[in-house]
């Protein structure tokens, strides 16, 4: 290959050296302008504050949003049957994690909460898991409690979400 290939210019090219080919690169009269590119519904946009960070923790999936009913914790659940997971009960008081027996860097406590019996291997219906929610939140009712999905395909956690948070 010669230097000659490269030094060749491109053919349709918008610059030769530093300077533009193109005339037409900022917007003319007859183009439309920039504030008519913009989305708009058409009308003031009204939005929900989901979250206050102030003296608040954040915690894991869904957790911005108030607590869940039932309901909505049985449709968590189904989905994840669905999905062939198997659902997992944990609580743990503190609820976040924290650095409190060492500073040195990658070690946090509290990253791992207490397992509440075993994960429900057999489990086919969310009023299952409910009445082990319900049970949990009477043993431990000063416990933050999350129900957890995991794959025993991939060996792997794949949902979580914070059920109960103490007053």
């Amino acid at each position: 290959m010669s230097a000659g290939i490269f030094a060749s210019p491109i053919a349709g090219s918008g610059f030769v050296g530093l300077k533009t080919n193109v005339t037409k690169l900022v917007p003319t009269n007859g183009s439309i302008s920039w504030s008519r590119k913009t989305v708009s519904n058409g009308s003031r946009t009204h939005c929900m504050k989901t979250w206050n960070p102030i003296n608040n923790k954040k915690f894991e999936t869904l957790s911005y949003l108030p607590p869940l009913s039932d309901d909505s914790i049985a449709k968590e659940i189904d989905y994840m049957m669905k999905k062939g997971w198997i659902p997992c009960l944990e609580f743990d008081e503190v609820g976040a994690v924290h650095r409190e027996n060492s500073s040195i860097p990658g070690y946090y406590d509290g990253r791992y909460w207490t397992l509440w019996k075993l994960p429900m291997f057999g489990c086919n219906d969310s009023s299952q898991v409910l009445k082990e929610i319900h049970e949990c939140k009477k043993a431990y009712p000063n416990a933050y409690i999350r129900c957890l999905a995991f794959d025993n395909k991939h060996q792997a956690q794949c949902m979580s979400f914070v059920i109960h948070k103490p007053n």
